[in-house]
Formats: C-alpha cells, sequence, structure tokens
C-alpha cells in the first residue's frame, strides 16, 4: 500500500455504499477486440480468464525477477519464513493465501523492516503501509515521531543485541514494523476491499490502487461486473476512452499491479515445487534487460553467425523478407532486412494495431530486423521500431500496443533513446495472415 492513492480510499469508504459485483456468467461469453480484426486469437473473451491471467503474470514476471534484492530465490527464501501469518490473514480476510504472499514479496520482498523512503509517514514494512492509512483505517499504532527516533538509533546500535531491543521498541510503537501485526492489517484492508467489490482480483487492485481510483475505473469502462482481466484487456485509447486513460494516468505503475502480484505468486510456487525451473528462469531474467532470454533461451536458439546464414534463412524460408509496403503493414523498413515469419507477423500487428488504435494512417519505422553475431538480433526474433511519431495519437496507439502485448506474454520490449526493441515469441505463427 504504498502510494498517496490510500487517501482516495479513505475518503471513498467513509461515505460509499456501492453493491457487491458479481462474477462474469453466460454460455456464451463475448469477444472484445479493441482491434477490430477478425480471428484475432488474442481477444479478451470472459471465457478465458484464466489464461489471460497467466499470460499477463508471466509477461510482468520480469521485473520480480530482476529485482528481487539478493536475487529472486533468497526473496523467495524470505517470504516462505512468514507462511503462517500470511495464512491467518487470509483466513480472516477470505483472500487466497498465495496471494497475499504473493503482495508480500512484491511489496517488501520478505523484509520486515522495507521502507519505500527515509519519510516513515510513507510506506513501511513487510506490506509497505501508509502510516495514515495505519491509523485512520486499520487501527494500527503507528507513531511516526517515536518510530523515526528509534530508526536512527537503529542506525547506530552497537551489536546485534542492542539493534533486537531497537527494533522491539519499534515494533511496539509502529506496528507496521511487526509483521504479524502488518499482516493482519492488510487482511483488514482486503476484507473491506473485498466487500466493496465482491471480487478478489478487484480487492488485491485496490490495495495498489486505492478504492477510489478503481471505482471512477469501472465506472467510466461502465460495466461494474467486470473482472480485472476484462477491465484491462478491453480498455484502449480508441475502445472505452475514459477508463484507459484513467488506468494509465495513475502513472505508478497500478494498472499492472495485479499482474505482478501473480508473478511473485508464481515465483513462490516454484520454490515450493520447482526450484530448478525458478533458478534457471532467474538466470535467463537477470541476462537481460527485459525477458527475451526467456521467450528465446540460448541453448535452445538458433541464430545466424554470418552473412552466408542470413542468406541461406532467406531461401530456406526460416526468414522472410521485409518488404517496404507501409500502406499495407502500417510499419516501413528503413533498411533491408527480414524476420522469423511468427516475429513478422508480431510486427505487422503492432503496425496495422496502431493504426486502427490511433485512426491514423502513419507508419512505424523499423530501424533493425535480423543481424548475424551474437546478441538477440541474430535470432531473428527481433527487431527495433524508431521513436520518432507523426502524432501523439500515434504514440499513444504504439504504447497501447507494446503494453497489451507484453500483458499477452508475446513480446519483451526495452526503451533507449532512438528506438524500442522487440524481441517477438514464437506465438506470431497464431495469428491471421
Amino acid at each position: 500500500m504504498h502510494t498517496r492513492r490510500r487517501l482516495a480510499f479513505l475518503l471513498v469508504l467513509a461515505g460509499a455504499a456501492v453493491a457487491a459485483f458479481l462474477l462474469l456468467r453466460g454460455d456464451d461469453p463475448p469477444s472484445y477486440s479493441p482491434l477490430e480484426i477478425e480471428g484475432d486469437p488474442y481477444a479478451y473473451e470472459s471465457g478465458r480468464e484464466d489464461e489471460f491471467e497467466r499470460r499477463a503474470a508471466a509477461g510482468h514476471s520480469h521485473v520480480v525477477y530482476a529485482k528481487s534484492p539478493g536475487g529472486v530465490l533468497a526473496t523467495a527464501r524470505r517470504v516462505a519464513a512468514f507462511r503462517d501469518d500470511i495464512e491467518q490473514a487470509a483466513d480472516d480476510s477470505g483472500i487466497d493465501p498465495d496471494l497475499i504472499e504473493g503482495m508480500v514479496l512484491l511489496e517488501s520482498a520478505g523484509r520486515p523492516d522495507a521502507r519505500a523512503s527515509d519519510d516513515l509517514e510513507g510506506a513501511v514494512g513487510l506490506t509497505q503501509i501508509l502510516a495514515e492509512t495505519g491509523t485512520n483505517l486499520l487501527d494500527m499504532q503507528v507513531d511516526v515521531r517515536a518510530s523515526e527516533r528509534l530508526t536512527r538509533r537503529l542506525a547506530n546500535a552497537r551489536g546485534p543485541r542492542e539493534a533486537d531491543r531497537i527494533r522491539a521498541k519499534r515494533r511496539r510503537v509502529d506496528e507496521r514494523f511487526d509483521p504479524r501485526k502488518a499482516l493482519a492489517a492488510t487482511g483488514r484492508y482486503l476484507k473491506l476491499a473485498k466487500d466493496e467489490f465482491g471480487r478478489e482480483d478487484l480487492a488485491v487492485v485496490s490495495y495498489h490502487m486505492g478504492i477510489g481510483n478503481l471505482q471512477q475505473v469501472l465506472g467510466a469502462y461502465g460495466d461494474d461486473d467486470a473482472s480485472y482481466a476484462q477491465l484491462f484487456f478491453d480498455t484502449a485509447p480508441n475502445r472505452h476512452p475514459r477508463a484507459y486513460r484513467l488506468l494509465t494516468g495513475l502513472g505508478d505503475d497500478s494498472k499492472t499491479y495485479l499482474w505482478r502480484v501473480l508473478a511473485s505468486h508464481e515465483v513462490m510456487r516454484l520454490y515450493r515445487e520447482d526450484r530448478a525451473k525458478l533458478e534457471r528462469l532467474a538466470e535467463l531474467h537477470t541476462g537481460a534487460d527485459s525477458g527475451e532470454l526467456v521467450l528465446h533461451p540460448p541453448d535452445r536458439t538458433e541464430t545466424f553467425q554470418t552473412p552466408e546464414d542470413v542468406d541461406a534463412a532467406y531461401n530456406d524460408g526460416e526468414l522472410r523478407p521485409f518488404p517496404n509496403e507501409p500502406a499495407r503493414y502500417g510499419l516501413r523498413p528503413a533498411a533491408e532486412g527480414g524476420l522469423r515469419p511468427e516475429a513478422f507477423a508480431l510486427a505487422v500487428y503492432i503496425g496495422q494495431g496502431v493504426r486502427k488504435v490511433s485512426g491514423t494512417n502513419a507508419s512505424l519505422t523499423v530501424t533493425r530486423t535480423v543481424r548475424p553475431g551474437d546478441d538477440i538480433h541474430a535470432s531473428g526474433f527481433a527487431f527495433d521500431i524508431r521513436r520518432r511519431y507523426r502524432s501523439g495519437a500515434q504514440a499513444e496507439a504504439f504504447q497501447y500496443m507494446l503494453d497489451r502485448l507484453q500483458a499477452l506474454n508475446l513480446i519483451a520490449w526495452t526503451r533507449d533513446t532512438d528506438a524500442i526493441h522487440v524481441t517477438a515469441s514464437r506465438e506470431g505463427g497464431n495469428l491471421p495472415n
């Protein structure tokens, strides 16, 4: 609970009386495609909730692996130590303990002393609770001045015993630093939020976004029965635009919070059930600035080492030349080149999608495709798109496409000064030609 948006939660909760939200039902679930592409296999469908959630968790897992203090295995080990208290909080709140465990990993990496900043009015503790939220909503003892004084003393403690005594005093004056009480308070928050929304997924989303903000987004979307997967995947600059801009306007990763919680939940599952796979994923995630190596592990991905290899791949159909047909594809190559057919299909999906969503005919410029050597471009699955746009609408639509395809676990991408580096998965072959 580490954003100022908790204040909106307090204001809304005090006077709100919103009916409980219901699960989506129906024998013939509707399809939603902001791109309006006929036969789009990635259009949202309410009957595919679990699939969309799994994809989104995988697509947003890189940050969990790359930013876990001491590595993801050490983080999982710390979090696992609090499982009993997590299960108690889950019993009290009616929320899946695995979700709460994922929240602990994401919020603090299992560190009871974690602080978002030096200002203890901000978010601290195992579940990152704001001082005002703790005292005004969650019935916690939080004396910020005393906590700050003890924190300064802790920094100058003479040895482990004195440090332990100071920590014990701080837990008494600031219960956010007490893991058991912090988890119990988080359970109370989630129960309030679940009572308000009637859904577990929305309760988790509100922990970061705040109930007030989430209610505004749902109101703009116009469907109080929507799951978060529907809300996320069915909003776009050209479809439910007000809801989309409310989500993206939060500017603090609130819109992807649930996906990162689910990614953290998967980390903990692997820690218990398949540690070898977890170690392998950690190696791949930390080996690049995006999840590109997870999509294409080096030991399982053929690369083109020489220009002769590239020429042979064109002749064999392993690579597809990138045509200069911007009117058809929405993409203009800056130089000759090509991609694996699956990557080409996803590149075209982006180019055409940007046109449909933005309502413009402007094309994106592809500056780099296959390149022999040792980096990801040698696989034929990577391409770069110039960061030069004809309009704000085109830039917004391109960002939407990147976010959507990452959440579908179809691409990994990074940004530098001049270009967006995109690595396409092998799933592009599922797209209509």
